[in-house]
């Protein structure tokens, strides 16, 4: 694998027949964005939330019994009983939420808040977050994806895989390009679901392997859409639930050329806008290095940083006037006269308490 480039001028592009280099594009510099994890996963989260299906308890659930209270004078509680005789049902609680049958405490209702509002601007710097996040290789491989194969990272392919409409050829060119070791790890992965979801249409679960971007679809979703794990997804329609699975950046994404050369436009570089996105300029680092330590003790910092000498003065250190008489003496000169005559004071009591229990002392002893 290539050594992972925190910013390359240009990336090369794959052939789709022969997995060999045809060419080379620009890079995008939406790949050059800052990472901002807890953003992804506050996103996805508030994401997620909206597509769960609204359900509660039946309405008239625990209360569907003709039961009535006995009423006061026969030594049990005035709870709602089953009528009846000669079962064990007859003469037990109802409707009550301690009673066995009876209905739960404060049904749910399908009024609930189930959705969430995402503003716009925190959805875009999520995406482009998790683009950036999948142009690295280190986070790819820490997300779990097989890519030691695979010659670049991110990894494009040239525009005749648009066209590509049968599986055996989308297989043919992952084994060529070193992606299917990724898809091999889904299909390891897939395992039976354990509860009730098994009877809801979900019945197995298995993680996720790459998402290839297009920019017309030519036939590619036929091509790879029954292979284990792969997604796919327009470029026009990025999807941070596609993009960070989980609320995990780092997805291993194959890009066709057309796409990748898309992002600029929709993104917009540092320079310059959005051209799709109103009002969207692409977010930039504070600082370029993160090394803080670095930068402090660098030789140009330190040069410039005065001795630790001139530092020692009372108002740059801000001690306590209260603790330290130095400064106090500073800020009131005529406290050190008011010290001396508490000095003065102390050492007469002092002097005057011995002289008692001297002449105390000898009262005794008379």
């Amino acid at each position: 694998m290539s050594s992972p480039a925190a910013a390359r001028p240009v990336v090369t592009v794959l052939s789709a027949e022969t997995g060999q280099p045809s060419g080379s594009t620009s890079m995008p510099a939406v790949f050059t964005a800052p990472i901002r994890n807890d953003l992804v996963q506050i996103v996805h989260t508030s994401m997620r939330k909206n597509h769960r299906q609204p359900y509660a308890v039946s309405r008239m659930a625990g209360m569907q019994s003709s039961a009535e209270s006995w009423g006061t004078g026969r030594a049990v509680s005035r709870i709602p009983r089953v009528p009846g005789g000669g079962t064990h049902r007859s003469g037990q609680g109802a409707f009550g939420n301690m009673c066995r049958g009876g209905r739960m405490f404060a049904p749910t209702r399908i009024w609930r808040k189930w959705h969430r509002k995402v503003p716009r601007k925190q959805k875009r710097y999520a995406v482009v977050s998790a683009l950036a996040a999948s142009a690295l290789p280190a986070l790819v491989m820490a997300r779990g994806h097989e890519i030691d194969d695979v010659p670049e990272v991110p990894l494009v392919i040239d525009g005749t895989a648009e066209g590509m409409k049968k599986t055996a050829k989308a297989v043919t060119l992952l084994k060529s390009l070193g992606a299917y070791d990724d898809v091999e790890r889904v299909m390891e992965t897939r395992k039976m679901r354990a509860g009730k979801g098994k009877l809801r249409n979900r019945r197995f679960k298995q993680r996720r392997g790459p998402l290839v971007v297009y920019e017309k679809d030519d036939g590619i979703v036929k091509a790879f859409r029954n292979l284990p794990g792969v997604d796919l997804c327009s470029v026009d329609c990025l999807n941070l639930l596609q993009l960070a699975p989980g609320g995990h950046v780092g997805r291993f994404v194959i890009w066709t050329e057309k796409a990748i050369q898309k992002l600029d436009s929709i993104y917009g570089t540092g320079e310059t806008g959005s051209s799709i996105k109103k009002n969207f300029v692409l977010p930039k680092n504070i600082i370029s290095n993160s090394d803080v330590a670095r930068i402090i003790n660098s030789d140009e910092i330190q040069s410039v940083i005065r001795p630790i000498a001139e530092k020692k003065t009372w108002v740059q250190r801000k001690k306590n006037p209260l603790r330290n008489t130095e400064v106090l003496f500073k800020l009131n000169p005529y406290a050190r006269i008011q010290k001396k005559e508490v000095q003065k004071k102390t050492i007469t009591a002092s002097a005057d308490k011995s002289a008692g229990k001297a002449f105390y002392e000898q009262m005794i002893a008379n």
